[in-house]
């Protein structure tokens, strides 16, 4: 299950683990314009734990996902999807 908010600065993606136990904590994830945060509760340490992507590093990740298994660089796109030099 997941729930999206639209907050004044940033949109707002909550993972919620519905899987078979062991469950994980929830995952929160804001979307700002000039990057991403994920966070996640860690029972460990008794605090959040945050992960910064920038909006390259999220393109790359989401690139990355659909590719077999090798090393790989990103085109720079412009604002039409064109590829830029």
């Amino acid at each position: 299950m997941f729930s999206i908010e639209h907050e004044f600065d940033a949109s707002v993606i909550t993972l919620v683990d519905e899987g078979a136990a062991p469950l994980q904590e929830d995952v929160v994830i804001e979307a700002f314009e000039e990057c991403i945060v994920v966070r996640q509760f860690d029972a460990r340490l008794g605090e959040m734990r945050d992960i910064t992507l920038s909006m390259t590093q999220l393109r790359d990740l989401a690139a990355a996902l659909n590719l077999p298994e090798g090393v790989y660089t990103s085109v720079p796109r412009g604002p039409n999807g064109t590829a830029r030099p």
